[in-house]
C-alpha cells in the first residue's frame, strides 16, 4: 500500500481570506474538538469571522480536494482531520505559539543541492518551501538556515524526492567577508521580514487589544489575531538578535500576540465549545 502523501499548510494563502481562516479554525480548535466537527458547526464558527454560509461551504470543499478534511458522517454530517495532517499541524503549532529561535552560539544548517533542468519543477517546490520554513539564500542551490530547522529541511528534501541530490552540512559559524550581520542581510530579505511585524503590529493596536464584552467577540479576535500571525513565525526563523538591526521590531510583534493572545483565548474556546453544545441539544 502506498503511504499517504504529507498535507502541507498553504503558502499562498493571504491572511484574512476564507481559506487561511479555514484553516487556522480547523488548526486551533479540531483536534482539542476531539478530531471531528458538524458541517452545521464549522460553517457556524466562520459565520462568527464574517464568512457566509456559500463562501464556507466551498472553502470547506477545496479543503477536502487539498485532503486536510475528511467527510465523515457521526451524529450528523461533519470532518475529521486527515491523520497525514497531523505533522503538518503539530509543526504549526511549534512555530506559532512556540516561537522557536537561535542563540548566538547554535549551529546553522546549509542545505545545497543540484536538480537537473529536467526536474525545475522540483527545484522551484524546494525554493519555495525553503523559503517558507525561513531559510536564506547564500547562492543558487545553497541555503542556510538555523540548526534546529535542519529536520524541517530534510523533511522537505524527502517528501520532495530530492535527497540524493541534496546535501546538508551543519556548522558552527560560516566565515564571511566582513561581519557576521552583512551577510545575514544579504541572505534574508530583513526589510520584508521587519515590514510584515510591523505590518502585525499596525494591525493588532486597535480594537483586538481591548477587552471583549462577548464569547463571539473573543472568539473572532483571536482566530483573526493567529491568523494575521500565522505566517511570520515560517518566514522569520528567529535569528540571534546580535545579527539584527537595533531596531528590529520581532520581540515587540511576538509579545504583542502572547499578550492579546491570552487576552482572548480562553473566551474564544468558550465560545467553540457553545456552538458544540448548542448544536448536540438542538439534535433529535
Amino acid at each position: 500500500m502506498t503511504a499517504a502523501l504529507p498535507i502541507l499548510d498553504d503558502i499562498d494563502a493571504r491572511p484574512g481570506s476564507v481559506a487561511s481562516l479555514l484553516r487556522t479554525v480547523i488548526g486551533l480548535y479540531l483536534r482539542r474538538l476531539g478530531g471531528w466537527i458538524a458541517a452545521a458547526d464549522l460553517v457556524r464558527l466562520l459565520g462568527a469571522l464574517g464568512v457566509d454560509g456559500p463562501q464556507a461551504r466551498t472553502g470547506i470543499a477545496r479543503l477536502r480536494q487539498k485532503g486536510l478534511l475528511i467527510a465523515e458522517r457521526r451524529d450528523a454530517a461533519g470532518y475529521r482531520v486527515n491523520p497525514a495532517a497531523l505533522p503538518m499541524l503539530e509543526r504549526g503549532d511549534r512555530r506559532i505559539f512556540s516561537r522557536p529561535s537561535m542563540g548566538e552560539d547554535d549551529p546553522w544548517c546549509l542545505v545545497s543541492y543540484s536538480i537537473s533542468e529536467a526536474r525545475r519543477d522540483v527545484r522551484g517546490r524546494l525554493r519555495r518551501r525553503l523559503q517558507w520554513i525561513g531559510a536564506g539564500t547564500v547562492a543558487p542551490g545553497l541555503w542556510i538556515c538555523p540548526g534546529y530547522l535542519a529536520d524541517e529541511a530534510a523533511q522537505i528534501l524527502d517528501d520532495l524526492g530530492a535527497r540524493g541530490e541534496a546535501t546538508l552540512f551543519r556548522v558552527a559559524q560560516p566565515e564571511v567577508d566582513g561581519p557576521l550581520s552583512g551577510a545575514v542581510a544579504r541572505w534574508w530579505d530583513l526589510d520584508a521580514l521587519a515590514a510584515a511585524h510591523l505590518e502585525f503590529l499596525a494591525q493588532t493596536s486597535g480594537g483586538s487589544d481591548a477587552p471583549a464584552s462577548e464569547q463571539a467577540e473573543s472568539f473572532a479576535c483571536y482566530v483573526q489575531l493567529v491568523d494575521r500571525w500565522r505566517p511570520i513565525p515560517y518566514t522569520d526563523p528567529g535569528l540571534p538578535a546580535a545579527l539584527l538591526p537595533t531596531d528590529w521590531p520581532g520581540v515587540q510583534s511576538a509579545e504583542t500576540f502572547a499578550r492579546v493572545s491570552a487576552r482572548h483565548e480562553p473566551g474564544a474556546w468558550e465560545y467553540v465549545q457553545s456552538v458544540q453544545r448548542a448544536s448536540c441539544t438542538a439534535a433529535p
